[in-house]
C-alpha cells in the first residue's frame, strides 16, 4: 500500500498542486463561481447512495483498520489530484480560452477519459477503450459536483470514496469473484445518464428577466 499507492499517488499530488501554486491559481482551481440550477444536486446525492450500496463491508471486515484508513488515504490522494488537474486547471484553461461552459465540460471530460487508455499498455488491453468511455462520463457527473458546490472539495471527496467503494470490490481480496455491489456504480451511471439527458438544457441558472421587464 504504501509503496504501491501512497508514494507515487502523494508525488502525483504534490506536483498538481505545486502547478496550482506556480500559476497562482489557487482561488479559480478550488472556488467555482458558475451556480447551476438546485436539482443538479441530485447528482452528488446519487454519488453518495452508490458509495454506500457499493462498498464490500464483508470484505472489509477481514481487514485491519489500518489498511482500511491507508486505502481511504490512497483514494483521496487519486481524487484530490485528478480533480485538481482536470476539473480544477483543466476547467480554469478552457475557460481562460474564452470556450462556453458546454464545451468546457465537454473537453475537460473527454481528456479525463484519454488519459485512462493508457491503461491499455497494461493488463487492461483493449478494455481500457471502454473504461475510457466510463471516465469520460464520470467527468462530467464530477464536473457538475464541482459546480453544484460551487468548490473543488466536494467533487473530490466523492471522486475517491467512490474509488474506494469500487476497490472493496474488486480488488482487495485475492481472486475475488464479482460483488453484488458493484452493479450500485452501473445503476448510479444509469439514473445519472437518464436524468442529465432529460435536465440537460435545465442545467445553467434561468435567466433573469431585466427590470423593465418585470416591472411591466
Amino acid at each position: 500500500m504504501l509503496l504501491g499507492m501512497w508514494i507515487p499517488l502523494g508525488l502525483a499530488l504534490v506536483f498538481v498542486y505545486a502547478l496550482v501554486a506556480w500559476l497562482g491559481w489557487w482561488r479559480p482551481v478550488f472556488r467555482d463561481e458558475r451556480p447551476v440550477q438546485r436539482w443538479v444536486w441530485a447528482v452528488p446525492a446519487v454519488f453518495v447512495v452508490c458509495i454506500v450500496l457499493a462498498i464490500d463491508y464483508s470484505a472489509l471486515s477481514e481487514k485491519s483498520l489500518g489498511f482500511v484508513l491507508a486505502l481511504v488515504v490512497a483514494t483521496q490522494m487519486v481524487s484530490w489530484g485528478d480533480e485538481g488537474m482536470f476539473r480544477g486547471i483543466g476547467d480554469v484553461t478552457l475557460r481562460d480560452h474564452g470556450l462556453p461552459e458546454g464545451t468546457v465540460a465537454l473537453w475537460s471530460s473527454v481528456v479525463f477519459g484519454l488519459v485512462h487508455i493508457t491503461n491499455a499498455l497494461g493488463s487492461r488491453g483493449a478494455g481500457a477503450l471502454g473504461q475510457a468511455v466510463a471516465v469520460s462520463l464520470a467527468g462530467y457527473f464530477l464536473y457538475l459536483v464541482r459546480r453544484a458546490a460551487r468548490s473543488t472539495w466536494l467533487n473530490s471527496v466523492l471522486h475517491g470514496f467512490f474509488d474506494f467503494a469500487i476497490l472493496t470490490g474488486t480488488a482487495i481480496l485475492v481472486d475475488q469473484k464479482a460483488y453484488a455491489g458493484s452493479v450500485a456504480a452501473v445503476l448510479a451511471y444509469l439514473v445519472l445518464g437518464i436524468l442529465l439527458v432529460v435536465r440537460r438544457r435545465h442545467i445553467e441558472p434561468a435567466a433573469t428577466p431585466p427590470a423593465s421587464a418585470a416591472a411591466a
